[in-house]
């Protein structure tokens, strides 16, 4: 019995400890609103989308440069990051003041505490 509960006990912490994983997940949507709309949008890490606007589920902890293309306009270049979000840093505290290790390299391995930047990419086109 004693060691039922201690094994219980243990998976809860753990379950607890990675807060921001659980919370958040370690993927963000990525807006890209264009002014005029319809245009092409590709990343340097391999993920596009046909028509602005779009939305693309990128990992957290990405940093990537987004190319936005349409014909008879110039095309832009957008630089795209992250940085540690206020949800994030609230897991991250939770799991440091649950004593939670694990949790905390979780989240830090997973990107779980990020949010990219810009959220939302929103481009003026020259046309």
């Amino acid at each position: 019995m004693k060691t039922r509960n201690t094994i219980l006990a243990t998976a809860s912490l753990l379950l607890v400890a990675n807060c921001a994983t659980i919370t958040r997940g370690s993927k963000d949507v990525l807006e890209i609103r264009t002014d005029p709309v319809g245009a092409e949008v590709q990343t340097s890490n391999g993920f596009s989308c046909g028509s602005t606007p779009c939305a693309i589920k990128m990992p957290r902890r990405s940093e990537f440069v987004v190319d936005i293309t349409k014909p008879g306009c110039k095309p832009m270049r957008v630089n795209v990051t992250h940085k540690t979000a206020g949800g994030g840093a609230a897991g991250v505290a939770g799991n440091v003041l649950v004593g939670g290790v694990i949790g905390l390299a979780v989240d830090a391995g997973t990107g779980a505490s990020q949010d990219l930047v810009p959220n939302p990419v929103d481009v003026k086109l020259e046309c």
